[in-house]
């Protein structure tokens, strides 16, 4: 059986991949690796805690690997410290890195061409799967989840500590992508048949932030874009 870190988000599609290499007699996944804000210590865009990422490897049964990035990093500070991480991987035997990704073809092009220099194979258990499907399917299958980040340009502050359940979906606007996959919302899961048991937590307060647009954004005269995140304590 091939050894396999995952690369843990906190989020929903991370844990489904999971699950589904659970089921596979070929991969088993056996660490967990998560890149967090140094800064602010929380994971970028999911704003989770490093402490509540410790809880939820812990509910689920596998030793967590945080990686601390500076958020000044270029791309190739950035490269090498991940390149440092893979490497420690590849000295255990570990060869398969995977990801929770669905649809985003330019990045799995560039995911898989950082671990192709290390011999790392990347592994996309939910690769190209219909959204629609595979939310109905991730709720089937027990898990739970709850919105912890809205793009203001896509849904408004009520979306956030919503639980993703068949209303929520059904409440999605128009063109919203049912699994978020175009950055529309991100998640927090703390239940489902991946956990050995569930994360305790408890509810924060909801804050607003703004990010610069990329410079191809400001011509459009986007000088920023809002977010609202739910701490998760």
């Amino acid at each position: 059986m091939r050894q396999a870190f995952l690369n843990w988000s906190s989020g929903k599609d991370a844990a489904y991949a999971l699950y589904q290499l659970q089921k596979d007699d070929d991969i088993e996944v056996t660490r967990l690796m998560t890149t967090v804000n140094e800064h602010f210590g929380r994971v970028s865009m999911h704003g989770i805690r490093s402490e509540v990422l410790e809880r939820q490897a812990e509910c689920l049964g596998l030793p967590l690997d945080i990686v601390y990035l500076n958020e000044k990093l270029n791309l190739q500070e950035y490269e090498a410290i991940i390149t440092a991480q893979l490497t420690k991987y590849n000295d255990l035997g570990i060869r398969d890195s995977v990801y929770g990704d669905i649809l985003l073809e330019d990045l799995k092009t560039f995911r898989e061409a950082q671990l192709a220099r290390l011999n790392i194979r990347g592994v996309f258990p939910l690769w190209n799967r219909n959204t629609t499907e595979l939310i109905h399917e991730m709720l089937d299958s027990g898990l739970k989840t709850i919105v912890v980040c809205v793009n203001e340009q896509y849904l408004d502050k009520s979306f956030v500590g919503r639980t993703i359940d068949k209303q929520f979906i059904e409440d999605l606007p128009e063109g919203v992508d049912p699994c978020g996959e175009n950055g529309e919302f991100h998640t927090f899961v703390y239940d489902g048949p991946m956990f050995k048991q569930p994360v305790p937590f408890e509810l924060g307060e909801i804050v607003y932030k703004t990010y610069d647009a990329p410079k191809q954004c400001n011509q459009k005269e986007i000088l920023h874009y809002g977010f609202w995140f739910l701490d998760i304590l």
